[in-house]
């Protein structure tokens, strides 16, 4: 891989993916494609339309176009879209969360899965259901919507958004095998965890993405 396309449905992915990509993918050119009108379509309606599909698809094709050896697309809850666009071009196409899915299958019976958003929540399950049916098991998978959350975080109340997502792993993490962050904003949670950490692993998905990508 020469040349790597990110498309970002938030613009504020574009640094977290670039200091990955500095520090896992030496060498590999980078590219980005944001656009949020994506997203914002995808939460009003309350789920994937046509129209952001056949976006999502535009854009994949653009990155092809645009000399990319291979796709990321860093949004979960546009992951049907990304699969079904991987189709229309001659490169491959990863969609963020599907090496989170692997892992968190190859590590437990029990599964948590916390999202703040509904839309994200069910692509994010519907996913490691599929990806423990292709591998032979059948885990619990234990989903929680830290409902409120994601409007905190859109008004500015930060702190409120990631104590209402701290709460929700450590209640997680008390039951499960492991526990699944199905958006990438939730991540920086964790590390505020300090000592109340639990030693259940927590997964999120840029890292493992682009861990997965560096071993292609």
């Amino acid at each position: 891989m020469k040349k790597l396309g990110l498309i970002h449905t938030s613009a504020t992915l574009v640094p977290v993916f670039a200091d990955l990509c500095s520090e896992l993918l030496p060498g590999v050119e980078t590219f980005n494609i944001a656009d949020d009108s994506l997203i914002k379509e995808v939460i009003a309606t309350g789920r994937l339309t046509p129209s952001v599909s056949h976006r999502v698809a535009s854009h994949v094709y653009a990155a092809q176009e645009a000399g990319a050896d291979q796709v990321l697309v860093t949004c979960s809850s546009i992951g049907d879209a990304v699969e079904r666009s991987a189709a229309l071009v001659d490169i491959p196409v990863l969609r963020v969360d599907q090496p989170m899915a692997d892992e968190a299958v190859r590590i437990g019976g029990k599964i948590g899965v916390a999202a703040t958003l509904p839309t994200t929540l069910d692509p994010t399950t519907d996913l490691i259901r599929r990806c423990a049916a292709a591998a032979g098991a059948a885990p619990m998978i234990v989903s929680r919507l830290c409902d409120g959350a994601f409007d905190c975080l859109m008004s500015g109340d930060s702190e409120k958004h990631d104590s209402m997502v701290a709460e929700a792993l450590l209640d997680l993490a008390s039951t499960c095998d492991v526990v699944v962050l199905a958006q990438a904003s939730m991540a920086r949670v964790v590390s505020q965890l300090g000592d109340t950490a639990p030693k259940t692993p927590i997964l999120s998905s840029p890292r493992l993405a682009i861990s997965y990508l560096a071993k292609k």
